[in-house]
């Protein structure tokens, strides 16, 4: 009996498998490859740029935070995902590397942003990564230009503030929800923080302008994630809000204000005396031919 591992047929089976081995092996990489290099979903895009954004570009510099560019060369994966889904822990743990991202934020501290968790935070790393390697980024943040603000400027940031001037996109007033020193009579809204300090608290232009072209207040997110605004929008509010931070800080404001209390009770008795004026006829046309026809009785 001819033993097999002596037979020709022995050789030409063996190169076949290591062939078959071989191509299978690869296909198994690269499908990996293929897979690891999968572009972010638009739900990880859409929540890094509603939370993550007005504190961190991809490749446009610092905000309040670091610019996140090349983050997977700093520190590695593990890390990243770590820090971004409890930074407090992080840092209160003594992380020497998380330590060295307070001090440069100036004692800023990251917050724990909704509805994360390990797994969105993993998903945000590789996003990072993913747009690090771009020649642009999406995340470069706004673009706004570095000339001089002007009076003009001024002007218009303030009629934007107001609403006497309409926004593009049909986003409502700045002070339907913020006040700032400036705004005469009942002043604005209290739902949100006074803005007076605003330019100075988030130390300048470019920090400034990447927080109003996405905020990341819970509230305000669901209204400008379909009304952004321009960026020559953003920058009449940027000279408006300079200008006001340039005045000192925001004035105490007691609540309720005396002078609209006193307006709602004026209005109140105007409306009353109005009806009255507009249904007097009406009144007085039911009430005579009762009042005649008694009389007649």
């Amino acid at each position: 009996m001819t033993d097999f591992n002596t037979h020709p047929l022995h050789a030409l089976f063996m190169t076949a498998a290591l062939r078959v081995a071989t191509t299978l092996g690869v296909v198994l990489a690269l499908g990996g490859f293929i897979a690891a290099q999968d572009p972010p979903s638009e739900e990880t895009m859409n929540y890094f740029k509603a939370n993550c954004a007005s504190c961190h570009t991809i490749g446009g510099g610092r905000l309040t935070g670091p610019d996140l560019k090349g983050a997977d060369t700093r520190k590695d994966r593990d890390w990243l995902i770590s820090f971004v889904a409890d930074p407090k822990t992080m840092i209160d743990s003594g992380d020497a590397y998380a330590r060295k991202l307070v001090e440069e934020a100036r004692g800023a501290l990251m917050p724990n942003v909704p509805g994360m968790n390990k797994t969105l935070a993993a998903k945000l790393v590789d996003l990072i990564k993913a747009e690090s390697v771009l020649e642009k980024s999406h995340f470069m943040g706004v673009v706004l230009s570095d000339r001089p603000l002007t009076a003009v400027d001024v002007a218009q940031g303030k009629a934007l503030f107001t609403g006497l001037a309409p926004f593009k996109a049909g986003a409502p007033a700045c002070n339907s929800c913020h006040t700032v020193r400036a705004l005469e009579g009942f002043g604005g809204g209290r739902l949100g923080p006074d803005l007076t300090s605003a330019f100075a608290r988030l130390e300048g232009r470019k920090a400034l302008g990447a927080w109003l072209s996405a905020p990341p207040s819970i509230v305000m997110q669901p209204v400008f994630k379909q009304h952004t605004l321009e960026s020559d929008e953003i920058l009449s509010l940027v000279a408006f809000l300079k200008s006001e931070a340039e005045g000192g800080d925001a004035p105490m404001v007691a609540e309720p204000s005396l002078d609209f209390v006193l307006a709602g009770l004026g209005a109140a008795a105007l409306l009353i005396v109005l009806m009255d004026f507009a249904w007097r006829r009406r009144y007085r046309a039911v009430r005579r031919p009762l009042v005649a026809k008694d009389s007649n009785s």
